[in-house]
């Protein structure tokens, strides 16, 4: 094994973790969005690729029930850094993003102002083959508008790992790393079909009525990624520590153990593993990727496509399985697993899972979704 190069985990470190739980965090970094203004929303959309006229367009939205352009159910990844992977402790220790649990209790207008509480929930160990000893640093997020309204509240954790542990190891991507995968035109063409027929239900109301169990929705595609992708993403989203000149300088200041020098001796922020690849494969990941919380994002997209303007995402569970590098293809597809009536709204459980071009499992979740009834 070559020298190590990144801080370890330590017992005095998930020591001062474990004295964290439950404590309200003050103070936390600011998010990318206090509000959830005209431009903000849209950009955040077409972050993940979301062309929905019910985010993007007021002339459209202002003849459905909001009379506006309202956020679509991610856009709150915009507004907390610590749902998006922002994490304390463990100084210098890799951290990545794996997953959430949404609750929606009211929608996001146009030029809600949204503020945040935290709190480290729980952190667990786990045993992974990806980097060895692993844990998961659970956080909870409640998000209230300007009228102190609960709009949502949602857990997310992320896996803190040693990086020379799991760039030694290799094992999960030691099949796709370095593999170059040219597309020909013709898959290309018919993966473009995919993006030339997908249909965004909008006005076109599904009702709980017209659901069958066991029904599957349209198949949905993101990809093939690029470097660019990510970028758009990181442009809508925020992302975690990107900063610039005087503002990186304050940020490493403030966290000494935050930055990683660059090939050019320059601190630089360790979300960079999601535009160099150099670094990357340094991490123990297969090449640049994309973010966890944009996966989350087009699973959510998948969702809010099938429901119309009339449905509401009341819940959804996201798993992030793999990292999904520079070329891969995703895939998107959803079954009906069950309709019921609860306290009075008529809901649809939906299964999702979310598979790469080589047939790899990339992320599953589940999803919640409110109908309109006829009756």
């Amino acid at each position: 094994m070559s020298e190590n190069r990144f801080p370890k985990i330590t017992e005095e470190g998930l020591a001062d973790l474990r004295s964290r739980i439950g404590v309200k965090i003050e103070n936390t970094i600011e998010p990318w969005n206090y509000e959830a203004s005209r431009d903000a929303i849209r950009h955040y959309a077409h972050g993940i690729g979301d062309d929905n006229p019910l985010w993007n367009d007021p002339e459209y939205a202002q003849n459905t029930k909001y009379g506006d352009v309202i956020a679509l159910p991610s856009f709150l990844f915009t507004t907390s850094r610590i749902i998006s992977g922002y994490c304390g402790g463990l100084s210098g220790v890799h951290a990545m993003w794996a997953g959430a649990d949404w609750n929606w209790h009211k929608p996001v207008m146009r030029n809600d102002v949204i503020r945040t509480e935290a709190h480290l929930k729980d952190l667990i160990e786990h045993q992974t083959k990806f980097a060895g000893r692993a844990f998961q640093q659970i956080y909870h997020v409640d998000f209230y508008n300007q009228n102190d309204e609960l709009v949502a509240d949602a857990d997310s954790w992320v896996f803190r790992t040693d990086r020379d542990e799991a760039r030694e190891r290799g094992t999960k991507y030691t099949e796709v790393r370095g593999k170059v995968e040219p597309f020909t035109d013709e898959q290309l063409a018919e993966w473009g079909e995919l993006y030339a027929n997908e249909e965004i239900r909008g006005v076109n109301t599904r009702y709980w009525e017209d659901v069958t169990e066991g029904e599957a929705l349209p198949r949905m595609m993101k990809g093939p990624m690029t470097v660019t992708g990510f970028i758009c993403y990181a442009q809508g989203w925020g992302g975690l520590y990107i900063r610039a000149n005087k503002l990186a300088w304050k940020m490493q200041q403030a966290h000494p153990g935050l930055a990683i020098k660059n090939r050019f001796n320059v601190p630089d922020c360790p979300e960079r593993v999601h535009w160099d690849e150099a670094f990357a494969l340094e991490v123990g990941a297969p090449g640049a990727y994309d973010y966890g919380p944009e996966r989350t994002s087009w699973l959510t997209h998948h969702i809010t496509n099938w429901m119309s303007d009339e449905g509401f995402l009341r819940k959804t569970s996201c798993q992030i399985r793999r990292h999904n590098p520079d070329g891969d293809v995703i895939f998107i597809d959803g079954t009906v697993k069950r309709k019921y009536v609860e306290d009075g709204k008529h809901l649809v459980e939906i299964e999702q899972k979310a598979v790469t071009h080589r047939d790899e499992l990339s992320a599953s979740g589940t999803s919640i979704v409110e109908l309109p009834s006829r009756g």
